[in-house]
């Protein structure tokens, strides 16, 4: 956890001040950071090239400007994606003067380099989320998805009390849940919040005994 007073942060994989050679990422899974950023505080401008980055609101609402003239503002239950492409430089920051934004941001290593950036905003109903796995992230935009750079799919899902969902990750992939909040079984195995859950092999997944609980699960091939 890295708290720098208008930032707190903590670092699944290695980022920033944080160095770990056992954890530079997962697949072509590279950053996940759960970020609360204070009202009225964010990151400044500054670029990026070649990497898939999505910020995944949980609380609060996050706005984004970038140099393709993109500009908006993602609340609670909303996705923010950004294909960095050949280069772009963007700033995030919380526009709130009374409350702070809590969201979960994601890099991925592309598929291919270069190309042009592009920039693209989702908004996760609540029933899309509940007791399911909801497609957000995905190479070719199916089911109503943002079509990404990046070999994997991506889903989101609440799970409390009773709810629970079965998926099969295929053989030759490799997944991994990263749990946004609350507490949950995986194949039996209890997540808390702040936990990730990395998967080597195929076969069947069964989330269960949520307790509040928000999760990404991605399943990864690339």
């Amino acid at each position: 956890m890295a708290n720098h007073g208008w930032l707190n942060s903590a670092h699944s994989f290695s980022f920033a001040n944080y160095f770990h050679p056992d954890h530079m990422g997962f697949a072509n899974l590279r950053v996940i950071n759960d970020d609360q950023v204070m009202p009225e505080r964010g990151f400044g401008e500054h670029p990026h090239d070649n990497a898939e980055i999505f910020s995944y609101v949980l609380d609060g609402a996050l706005a984004h400007k970038d140099t393709m003239r993109n500009s908006s503002t993602v609340k609670a239950g909303g996705v923010q994606y950004m294909s960095a492409g050949s280069g772009v430089r963007h700033s995030e920051f919380n526009p709130s003067v009374d409350e702070p934004v809590h969201f979960l941001q994601v890099w991925l290593l592309p598929n291919q380099d270069g190309g042009e950036p592009r920039y693209d905003t989702l908004d996760l109903k609540p029933e899309d989320k509940a007791g399911q796995l909801k497609l957000f992230l995905s190479p070719d935009g199916r089911d109503g998805s943002l079509a990404m750079r990046a070999d994997g799919l991506i889903y989101a899902g609440t799970f409390d009390g009773a709810q629970s969902a079965e998926t099969v990750l295929p053989d030759g992939h490799k997944g991994w849940i990263q749990v946004a909040r609350g507490s949950v079984d995986v194949n039996g195995q209890r997540l808390e919040e702040g936990d990730g859950l990395a998967i080597t092999q195929g076969g069947k997944l069964t989330v269960s005994q949520g307790r509040e609980a928000e999760i990404l699960y991605f399943d990864l091939f690339g």
